[in-house]
């Protein structure tokens, strides 16, 4: 679930002409880039599948294009699914489907029901397929035989996964938010394609408010664009993009109005300190939002930290709000 800064426009035919199609156009992630690299090259001197791929990191990092660029460099076939949405049926209809190197993409693969996990042991280890044949204790069992396939899966809890699924992938690749400079990279890249004129400075505050996430960049990108269309001639300045930014309530710290309510729950209601589930309701959020799409980034800047006893406003927090010191108020 997508947060209001990702809510002014819907794009995503745009982001996804913008998506990078080789490794080499992919910015950022250096290491795990050249290691993936690296196995493909293997694979394609054997000639054989490349091994399943487990993709890891917060949202908005780039898993499921790496996913489409693996396929691309391996020139195989593609086939993609979600992982909370996955029965037995579709999941048989798939692997029995695929061609020999074809790709099958996972995307939140941590919120697979553990029954289509363990479905997925056989086809993963020795590529066959077991169906039941009937019913109740006099059911057999045939195994399908089925092409050798790459599953790539992504999730941002990696901990989730059942671990005798997790060692099935033999190759596991952890995404890290990205630095300004990279997200600059991205900014200039796109507002090229994209025909719009956007300078040095304007690139730079926009990238230090996308918090360390390609496709929040992306969205800013869009947002600062149109709104520039609009209330200018169209190109970028920096004085544009943050009269802009500021407009969409995005912080020089990237954060949104979202964010800020969730840290003024924080403290206004629990004093700073309070669990999961209040916190969810007090911002009439799921758990799951708020533990996948609030909390990364603010554990990251150091303004929460958890506890035994819940999460904890720190004070950079506080200051940032503009509130008195935590510690002087403890006093």
């Amino acid at each position: 679930m997508e947060k209001q800064i990702e809510h002014f426009l819907d794009e995503e035919e745009n982001q996804y002409s913008l998506r990078p199609q080789e490794l080499s156009e992919f910015i950022g992630q250096e290491k795990n880039k050249e290691k993936l690299r690296i196995h493909i090259e293997a694979a394609g001197q054997r000639n054989q599948a490349l091994e399943h791929v487990l993709l890891v990191g917060p949202p908005g990092l780039g898993k499921t294009t790496l996913a489409k660029i693996i396929s691309n460099e391996m020139s195989s076939g593609f086939k993609s699914a979600v992982g909370p949405s996955m029965i037995k049926i579709e999941l048989a209809t798939i692997l029995t489907n695929l061609a020999e190197g074809d790709v099958f993409f996972i995307d939140e693969i941590h919120r697979m029901q553990p029954q289509i996990q363990e479905t997925l042991y056989p086809a993963m280890e020795d590529y066959k397929l077991d169906l039941p044949v009937g019913q109740g204790p006099s059911a057999d069992i045939i195994p399908v035989p089925l092409s050798r396939f790459t599953l790539i899966g992504a999730t941002t809890r990696e901990g989730l996964l059942a671990a005798p699924f997790r060692d099935r992938f033999g190759i596991r690749i952890h995404l890290d938010y990205y630095t300004v400079e990279e997200l600059k990279i991205a900014i200039l890249q796109n507002s090229e394609k994209m025909n719009v004129e956007v300078e040095d400075n304007a690139q730079f505050e926009i990238g230090l408010r996308s918090r360390g996430t390609m496709r929040i960049a992306k969205n800013l990108l869009f947002n600062v664009r149109d709104y520039a269309s609009v209330k200018y001639d169209g190109v970028v300045t920096k004085d544009i993009a943050l009269e802009a930014l500021n407009f969409f309530q995005i912080d020089e710290l990237g954060l949104d109005e979202q964010d800020r309510d969730y840290l003024r729950a924080l403290i206004d209601k629990f004093d700073g300190r309070a669990g999961l589930k209040s916190l969810a309701v007090a911002i009439s959020e799921d758990e799951r939002t708020v533990e996948e799409v609030y909390e990364p980034y603010l554990i990251k800047i150091g303004f929460i930290s958890f506890t035994p006893t819940g999460r904890v406003a720190t004070d950079r927090a506080y200051n940032h709000l503009g509130y008195k010191n935590q510690t002087l108020l403890e006093l």
